[in-house]
């Protein structure tokens, strides 16, 4: 590549000098060498963090592989993901205050005991509802991920009004926890039929 060289000059005195790439543009200009490469690289960068991006979080061979409502799909799922995420956090923190965190006459003991039984009632209420509702869950997936957002949705408020009613906090928590087992095998059996059916074809 031919190359021109500039030297600039400032009120009589020799300044620095600069390599122009000799080639001319559209516009009759000529161009440093540096800024092109750095035009290149900027160029390079994007396409690789693109690539990079498409490669960790869509699916491969997007967009041909999967239906067209597949991204508006995703966009609305995440938003709903991220605010349940919030509000899961919220309903965390007023469930360990109503268990006795920060609470200088609440037992070990009695925060323990509450603590069991809420997690035990989940673990019961999944495997019966897996039980009872487990071959269903495919063939009407859009109902049961309705009730599951529902339930979720439910046993957040549950667990934010718990503290308040201290003389039943413990039955809450326990209602609260089972709606979240129900929650957990229903959307995620759901999740996976819905993924099925925006996919056009697999990649081997």
């Amino acid at each position: 590549m031919e190359t021109a060289s500039v030297v600039e000059r400032y009120g009589g005195q020799n300044g620095r000098s600069i390599e122009w790439d000799a080639r001319v543009d559209k516009h009759n200009s000529l161009q440093p060498i540096g800024h092109t490469q750095r035009r290149r690289s900027n160029q390079f960068s994007l396409s690789y963090f693109k690539a990079f991006f498409m490669d960790v979080f869509l699916p491969q061979g997007y967009p041909e592989s999967v239906t067209d409502d597949y991204m508006e799909y995703q966009m609305w799922d995440t938003i709903q993901a991220f605010a349940s995420s919030i509000t899961g956090a919220l309903a965390t923190e007023a469930v360990l205050k109503g268990a006795g965190v920060g609470d200088e006459t609440a037992t070990a003991l009695a925060a323990t005991m509450t603590w069991l039984m809420k997690d035990g009632t989940g673990m019961v209420g999944r495997i019966i509802f897996a039980w009872a509702r487990g071959t269903q869950l495919d063939s009407d997936c859009k109902k049961w991920r309705l009730v599951a957002d529902i339930l979720n949705d439910t046993a957040i408020m549950i667990d934010l009004l718990a503290p308040h009613f201290r003389f039943i906090f413990t039955y809450l928590v326990c209602l609260s926890s089972l709606c979240r087992s129900i929650v957990g095998v229903a959307g995620g059996a759901t999740r996976a039929a819905l993924t099925q059916h925006q996919v056009k074809w697999f990649i081997q």
